[in-house]
């Protein structure tokens, strides 16, 4: 209760010893829903929303917050919610979130491990689900009368997936099934992304680690019967430009009948690191006139997507338009696509491109004597040292900034210097110059797949 400490002392979890004392301690002694402090829902959105509280009464309107949804292979999709004011009965009828059509309740559950248990009501504290309700969200509000349309809580904030896996269904035909198996799998865990990258043509799932990962591997295997070839994912790498540049350039084509003109000139400029791409158009006196500026910049973000130097798409920079010219019969947009996506290659190319290359925080625990295997391990995948602290007597926590490029493995080596016991959090930081050695590496690679391609 709000201002005693409940004493709780734990032993061997390993036998179960003291399982029961806790539970005994737990069900005795914390609050129960009346006595407890419901959570603050905000009804709007954005600065105006206004904070409101839930009464923890009976006989008020439903309130009730889905923390989690799972996929039954008998009942469908489930979504577990607690209540936190009213009573439901498998008759109410509930709105989820702002939906203006309700949905029965029908069976309300009580979920213990794998039973499913149909109960009569639902108050205030339980923890229930319903079943096959496809409109149903983790982190909805479920109410019964359209006073609380919009009430809502502020959603928690989970770990960046960082660690990838590239998947790729080993029977031709399954590409479908993995789709779908993958939104379900989305809808259970908060802490997973996946990733259909256009560019490589590959689809990646990101988790918090590789043990992470194997769950989810193993998941696919044992409900969906997907057996999978699996790889590292290409590594994200962009490109951008150090400097300003201007290039011109003219797209002509005659073949007897109706021909293709269009001349573009423009102007490249870096900017800071994250400002994306910026597109600007100078152009004064309607050298090009207006309905071909939507294919100008089309071009241009065509350019920006295929890169130039590595293959990568630029960003933090800016393409100004600022001249060309056309003709009257011959112009047309494929033409002025076309002139403005090669004035782009041409002056980023002169504009000192650089490949970036994406970086991470990484943060790991280990004991104090395993400090030296960590830092030359770090050291080794070309890995900074920002900090370190001492969180509890013995324990060390190194926090630095490591190629996204480097990671491979990092899990196994931790575990194999640290002999079990470090632990490693990991979030995207920024993007940065890659190395010269790296640079020309990707520009080879590129140039080489081009030279395939032709």
């Amino acid at each position: 209760r709000e201002g005693h400490l409940i004493p709780v002392c734990f032993t061997s979890a390993r036998t179960g010893a003291g399982l029961t004392e806790l539970l005994d301690i737990l069900g005795r002694l914390l609050p129960d829903p009346t006595e407890g402090n419901p959570p603050h829902f905000l009804k709007g959105e954005g600065p105006a929303a206004q904070p409101v509280e839930a009464t923890t009464a009976a006989d008020q309107h439903v309130i009730a917050h889905v923390f989690q949804v799972s996929n039954d292979p008998f009942r469908g999709k489930l979504g577990l919610f607690r209540i936190h004011q009213g009573t439901l009965t498998p008759a109410t009828q509930l709105f989820i979130g702002e939906a203006r059509k309700p949905f029965k309740v029908g069976h309300l559950l009580r979920i213990q491990g794998k039973n499913q248990t149909e109960i009569p009501v639902g108050i205030p504290g339980d923890l229930c689900a319903v079943a096959r309700v496809d409109e149903i969200h983790r982190d909805a509000v479920l109410h019964d009368s359209h006073d609380e349309d919009h009430f809502h809580l502020i959603p928690p904030r989970y770990p960046q997936p960082v660690f990838g896996l590239a998947l790729q269904p080993e029977k031709h035909g399954d590409e479908q099934k993995l789709s779908d198996a993958l939104h379900r799998l989305l809808d259970e865990d908060p802490s997973l992304s996946v990733e259909h990258d256009t560019q490589a043509k590959e689809t990646v799932i990101r988790g918090l680690g590789e043990v992470h990962l194997k769950v989810v591997l193993e998941q696919l295997k044992t409900r969906w019967n997907l057996t999978l070839v699996t790889r590292p994912p290409a590594i994200p790498y962009r490109e951008t430009i150090a400097g300003t540049a201007e290039a011109r350039y003219r797209h002509k084509k005659q073949s007897g009948g109706a021909g293709q003109f269009g001349e573009v000139a423009l102007r490249v400029e870096s900017l800071e690191r994250g400002a994306g791409m910026v597109f600007a158009d100078e152009v004064k006196g309607g050298v090009i006139p207006g309905n071909f500026m939507p294919a100008v910049e089309k071009g241009v973000h065509q350019a920006v997507i295929e890169g130039v130097m590595a293959g990568f798409p630029l960003q933090d920079l800016r393409v100004v338009v600022f001249d060309g010219k056309h003709h009257a019969v011959d112009s047309n947009e494929i033409s002025f696509v076309t002139a403005a996506r090669h004035a782009v290659q041409e002056a980023v190319q002169a504009a000192r491109p650089v490949v970036l290359e994406p970086l991470v925080t990484l943060t790991v625990r280990v004991a104090d004597e395993h400090f030296g295997g960590i830092s030359a391990e770090l050291s080794g995948r070309r890995g900074r040292v920002t900090g370190t602290d001492a969180p509890q007597p013995g324990v060390t926590e190194i926090t630095s900034l490591v190629p996204m490029a480097e990671l491979e493995g990092f899990e196994s080596r931790l575990k194999s210097i640290s002999g079990g016991d470090g632990s490693c959090a990991i979030a995207f930081s920024h993007y940065e110059a890659a190395p010269t050695e790296v640079q020309q590496r990707l520009a080879r690679e590129h140039a080489g797949k081009r030279g395939g391609e032709q």
